[in-house]
């Protein structure tokens, strides 16, 4: 292995004031090594690949990283985040802040790297980066306390990811303590080397920023493999984030996952939108920048003849846009062709080239949200456009897509623009403007768009664990082998209750589904043994996937409204739900004991902590709103709730695991599904009687009893279901990561087996499930 010269290279900034892409990259002979431990390292014998740019021309090569240089760069990692970590708040902070002035002197450079590559950001939007999460590593201690870093982070992202979602990973993970490794995208690569030599120059230690560069995305999943690895974020296209969530199933290792790239996004324009300042917003976001995202275009019928007569006169001498290859070609007159067989026409600004990878701005006029250019459009500049009559049908059109990144609406009616920005499922809403981002603002990818929230306060979290939790939610394992089709499949014998002595047989509990119990549809029961094992205490229904699905379609139908209820009318649910447990606490703790084994006072204290848990969700509904405001304009930052949560509860503290969870979900506007442990289902069967009489929606909350991997197979396979909070077996947590990836839920796993290590009694679990009951949503208002 060969090092290149640190006193003659990186660290002297004098050195890189001259410095240009081009003589960086001819410094390096235009081949890119990895960068551990705080250099360059070449190994002799490893494979590279080559990068070109959008003429075909080799910029430079990289080096394809192997398993020894991954344990090199693990090792280096780890030592990087003690000496990272062991560092004060200010320390971290003026390094961050100092990358600043060195950023606005090379800032060129890397503007340059990022524009030959196709990785295109600007200098600007990094130092933003820069200033806000540098601040925030100053300020970690003071407003975030309880929490520390998760150790080694790694940062994959694939090829065609930009650089501002890279660093939109990497900054929050540094300014929280972590060291980072990063495993980027093809295009990424020389400005993401650059970025890291850079940093190493403004005093980061050495190991606490690494970059392993390889051929595809399985070098993602042989860096998530090292021990050492405590949390993956995954930044980039969707296929290769269901790839890396599949490879890394069962490793125990957590996964984020941020599709930022080929999302499709609604563009509204209302009737009373300014017609011409939407028809120039749309043709700058769908045509004019570089496109991250595809564009749909929804008009109001009323106005749709002035709409396309301006889009005319605009899109009169814009020229033919470059396609990445001649593939990409045949998918674009593919499209347009079937478009047209469909009964569209087409808004042109010149005749499209008899062949060749380059195609004009065209609009596909008299789209249906059904046709396959809309679920699933091309690479190219194409622009569909259909029409909605109503407001709510406008929101119904934008709610179409599986995708919730992004949505731009436009009206000069105030109170139009926030009823539809509530109404749409997606991260980032822009009224009369688009693609504005600021890192202060929260944004979760809603339903396909991701498993996890990026910028503000909230977005530091997924980099942080509370300082008070006694356990990784999952231990690091060796993935088993699985046939994950038979997984749950094994039941074993449902067994139906003997009442031919109706005095003598155990009781017989029903499961509780859109407000009323009942039988599962099987009518199947079974057998809840005692403590010992050595007799049956009662026998429970055998829920299964049509007990699921039916339970879901009684969730979809209330949670809607739920959410919209008031928080103070959400809290005063949760008050009468304790004042019902308070009333049946002597037939719940008679459960417990019987159950569990517990001594009454035990079993009495269990269900007084229930009490208070549900009382403190309650005084919890109101106590967190909004956000931050950016720097220019208006903004609000909203929680929201997830939609349809899966429970599957753990065996410890029945009943105040099950009011934890019950509560964190529907404080904040969620209904939910909850499978009882199947060891210990009683507590919860008995709790039935104080939903029953409670004044929650029917359908808000739904219980629903047997065999925990069938029942939890049916949670998985659900597609309307967004996040699960497992507790149950390592095979069945690699189950949920290797499946829960088409539509992407959120998941929380814990591991059965460690589960008596988990304190369900302390009170800062409420901040920790609170953040998993909600996903966030960033509004835009600009003031001119």
């Amino acid at each position: 292995m060969q090092y290149l010269n640190s006193k003659s290279l990186v660290w002297h900034i004098n050195f890189y004031s001259i410095l240009l892409h081009q003589a960086w990259l001819d410094h390096h002979s235009r081949s890119l090594g990895l960068f551990i431990d705080g250099k360059f390292v070449r190994p002799a014998d490893r494979q590279s690949r080559s990068l070109s740019d959008s003429k075909g021309g080799t910029v430079c090569s990289t080096v394809c990283a192997v398993e020894d240089d991954v344990s090199q760069c693990a090792s280096s990692a780890a030592n990087g985040f003690k000496a990272w970590s062991g560092l004060t708040c200010s320390q971290r902070a003026k390094v961050l802040l100092s990358l600043v002035s060195v950023l606005g002197q090379h800032g060129q450079c890397v503007s340059e790297l990022c524009e030959l590559c196709g990785a295109s950001c600007s200098p600007s939007t990094l130092v933003r980066l820069l200033q806000y999460y540098g601040s925030w590593a100053q300020l970690r201690d003071t407003l975030i306390t309880n929490w520390t870093p998760l150790g080694v982070v790694a940062v994959v992202v694939s090829d065609d990811c930009s650089l501002y979602s890279i660093m939109l990973k990497v900054l929050p993970a540094l300014a929280m303590g972590n060291s980072v490794i990063i495993v980027p995208g093809r295009s990424s690569t020389p400005a993401v080397l650059l970025l890291a030599q850079l940093f190493m120059g403004a005093g980061l230690p050495a190991g606490a920023l690494n970059v392993l560069t390889g051929s595809d995305m399985s070098l993602g999943a042989k860096v998530a493999e090292s021990p050492s690895i405590s949390y993956v974020a995954y930044s980039g296209n969707k296929q290769d984030g269901v790839m890396l969530c599949k490879a890394t199933a069962g490793m125990g290792v957590p996964v984020s996952v941020s599709p930022c790239i080929g999302a499709t996004c609604p563009f509204i324009i209302f009737e009373s939108a300014d017609i011409d300042s939407a028809v120039d917003g749309v043709i700058e976001a769908a045509f004019k920048k570089k496109r991250e995202v595809h564009w749909v275009l929804c008009v109001q019928e009323s106005v749709l003849e002035s709409v396309v007569a301006r889009l005319r006169l605009r899109m009169v001498g814009m020229k033919c846009v470059a396609l990445c290859c001649d593939g990409d070609r045949a998918l674009v007159d593919a499209a347009v062709q079937e478009a047209q067989q469909q009964g569209a026409t087409l808004v042109q600004s010149c005749a499209a080239p008899p062949s060749g990878a380059q195609y004009p701005p065209t609009v596909l006029c008299g789209a249906a949200p059904s046709s396959p250019f809309v679920i699933s459009p091309s690479p190219g500049p194409l622009l569909p456009l259909m029409t909605f009559r109503s407001n709510t049908e406008a929101v119904t059109l934008g709610n179409h897509s599986p995708h919730g990144q992004a949505a731009s609406i436009w009206t000069e009616d105030l109170t139009l623009a926030l009823e539809t920005a509530k109404s749409l499922s997606v991260g980032s809403l822009w009224v009369n403007s688009h693609s504005v981002s600021d890192p202060c603002l929260p944004v979760s990818g809603h339903k396909d768009s991701g498993t996890c929230t990026d910028g503000g306060q909230e977005g530091l979290y997924q980099f942080l664990r509370q300082s008070c939790s006694s356990s990784p939610p999952l231990p690091r394992s060796s993935p088993v082998s699985m046939d994950y089709s038979m997984f749950g499949t094994a039941a074993s014998p449902a067994i139906i209750p003997d009442v031919s002595d109706p005095a003598r047989a155990p009781k017989a509990y029903l499961q509780f589904v859109s407000g009323k119990a009942c039988k599962s549809v099987s009518g199947c029961s079974v057998a809840v043994q005692s403590p010992g094992g050595g007799s049956v205490l009662a026998y429970c229904p055998e829920g299964g996937r049509k007990d699921v699905r039916n339970a879901v379609e009684a969730a979809v139908k209330v949670q809607p409204g739920w959410m919209k209820k008031s928080p103070s009318a959400r809290a005063q649910s949760l008050y009468s739900l304790a004042k019902g447990l308070e009333a049946k606490r002597r037939d719940i703790v008679v459960s417990i004991n019987v159950q569990t084994g517990l001594s009454m006072d035990e079993a009495e204290k269990e269900v007084e902590l229930s009490i208070a848990r549900l009382s403190d969700w309650a005084a919890y509904c109101d106590k967190v709103q909004g956000g931050p405001v950016p720097q220019s304009g208006s903004a609000l930052s909203l929680p929201e709730a997830l939609g349809v949560v899966g429970v599957v509860l753990p065996d410890k503290d029945p009943l105040l695991s099950t009011v934890t969870l019950l509560g964190a979900a529907i404080a904040t506007g969620n209904a939910v599904i909850m499978i009882p442990s199947q060891k210990n289902p009683l507590p919860v069967l008995t709790f039935i009687q104080v939903l029953q009489s409670s004044d929650l929606p029917a359908g808000l909350v739904n219980i629903v009893t047997g065999l925990r991997d069938q029942l939890t197979v049916a949670l998985a396979n659900h597609s309307v279901i967004k996040a699960i909070w497992y507790w149950g077996s390592a095979e069945g947590c690699q189950y949920l990561q290797y499946t829960c990836t088409s539509p992407l839920k959120i998941l929380c796993l814990f591991c059965q087996k460690d589960e008596e290590r988990r304190d369900w009694t302390r009170s800062s679990l409420l901040e920790e499930m609170w953040r998993n009951a909600v996903q966030w949503k960033s509004v835009w208002i600009p003031t001119a």
